[in-house]
């Protein structure tokens, strides 16, 4: 029998350059999108910390973690968006233990 939803821990490092307005304003973005696919469970930011190496060539970035649960195409849909976003630094999306 097939999934109808799973559990998904994404986490996500923005560039610090953006300035507040500019994360804020990405944070709401996958905010948004992560309601519209399933349930945002929890959101935690982080903050600016310092990368093992360095990214672009920039030693720090900004954190933030969400865990949602979502269908299971959810995860490619997010990682697409990942990708095409200005300022998304990395990423990592993994299914969490029930």
């Amino acid at each position: 029998m097939a999934k109808v939803s799973a559990k998904y821990e994404i986490l996500y490092i923005l560039d610090p350059a953006l300035g507040e307005e500019g994360i804020q304003a990405l944070v709401e973005k996958f905010k948004a999108v992560v309601e519209a696919h399933g349930t945002l469970t929890s959101i935690e930011e982080w903050g600016k910390r310092k990368l093992a190496y360095p990214i672009n060539d920039l030693p720090e970035g900004y954190y933030v973690l969400m865990t949602c649960e979502a269908k299971p195409e959810f995860p490619a849909e997010m990682d697409r968006i990942f990708k095409i976003t200005e300022g998304v630094m990395r990423s990592l999306i993994v299914a969490a233990e029930e």
